[in-house]
């Protein structure tokens, strides 16, 4: 695996990391429970630190990007399939318009 592919697998680990800390943050209850709130502070450390080791060859602005626009939309749908939250048709044009402006930014990198 080239170094490229390699950076592109960690970041896509990170944002599933920024994804578990933010769901375990539901259940962290205010940070009053304490292993929802300790998977919360090692899945965010550990997001942030697979971040630093993608963006050593990925364009920082595209990868944070893709990590800030894919776990917002992540989250979103994860709202909607496991803590069942509606999905509004906002809440739909939202996630597309994150997906889009990703897509956008990612384009104008090339």
């Amino acid at each position: 695996m080239g170094t490229q592919a390699f950076s592109w697998l960690v970041l896509a680990m990170s944002v599933a990391a920024e994804v578990a800390g933010t769901i375990a943050l539901r259940y962290a209850d205010g940070f009053s429970r304490p292993l929802p709130s300790l998977v919360v502070g090692v899945s965010y450390a550990i997001a942030i630190w697979l971040m630093a080791i993608a963006v050593r060859h990925l364009e920082i602005g595209m990868a944070y990007a893709i990590w800030a626009g894919g776990g917002a939309a992540l989250i979103a749908l994860t709202g909607v399939v496991w803590f069942g939250e509606s999905m509004t048709p906002s809440r739909a044009i939202g996630v597309t318009m994150i997906i889009i402006g990703v897509v956008v930014l990612n384009l104008e990198t090339r």
